[in-house]
């Protein structure tokens, strides 16, 4: 997720509440900054696809354009659907048990991995599986890398291990812990291979660490 300074957060905040667009020299007199900054924000902003050009607005001379806020840039909002979320969570373990809950939500991580990775563009002929993972886990909100094959944590025979320093579903795996299939059939399904969570935050680790087994081959049950 892109990193935004005070100044952009206010700009965004801005044209939140104004949905049909401000000009730069609103912007300016909202924020009490000069043009210079507003536009070097505003670039980077629409560079970054959180902001876009919208129509024009008469002024004394020539029009002036107006900027409005994206659908990207409104999901920099909190949204707080944590307590809708477990109390879907509260309901499918009352209806299935907890393994009928991790089924599904695994079932439901296989799927999604089967359609980002239909969709996704094509990667890097030197990127294998777990590498690109780790980038897409990184667009999902986690702060997520491949650890180093020589780390003293990676066993030799690993197929490699993805670490994770947050959770996105972290509030609610800790009073479900049955939501981390999701991640489980996710990220298994997307290598191809699978997965072993050998540290979790929610069981009391540092970070979640993932660590993939042998790739699956045609016909394995694996």
């Amino acid at each position: 997720m892109t990193n935004l300074g005070d100044r952009q957060r206010e700009i965004l905040h801005a044209l939140l509440q104004d949905r049909a667009g401000l000009t730069i020299d609103r912007l300016v007199s909202d924020l009490g900054i000069t043009r210079t900054a507003v536009r070097q924000h505003l670039a980077s902003l629409e560079r970054d696809g959180l902001v876009a050009r919208g129509g024009s607005q008469p002024s004394g001379g020539r029009p002036e354009h107006l900027y409005v806020l994206t659908e990207k840039g409104a999901e920099h909002f909190a949204r707080r659907y944590s307590w809708f979320a477990d109390l879907l969570v509260d309901l499918l373990k009352t209806e299935l048990g907890g393994d009928g809950v991790r089924q599904r939500l695994s079932e439901l991580g296989k799927k999604t991995a089967q359609s980002m990775r239909q969709n996704e563009r094509r990667p890097a002929e030197s990127e294998d599986r777990i590498t690109r993972l780790a980038k897409v886990m990184g667009e999902l909100g986690y702060e997520a890398s491949r650890a180093a094959a020589d780390a003293p944590a990676v066993p030799a025979a690993s197929g490699g291990e993805i670490v994770a320093r947050n959770c996105v579903f972290h509030q609610l795996a800790r009073s479900h812990p049955e939501v981390c299939a999701f991640d489980l059939g996710f990220m298994s399904e997307f290598v191809g291979a699978p997965i072993e969570h050998t540290e979790c935050m929610v069981r009391g680790g540092h970070c979640c660490r993932f660590r993939f087994g042998p790739k699956k081959t045609e016909g394995s049950n694996a």
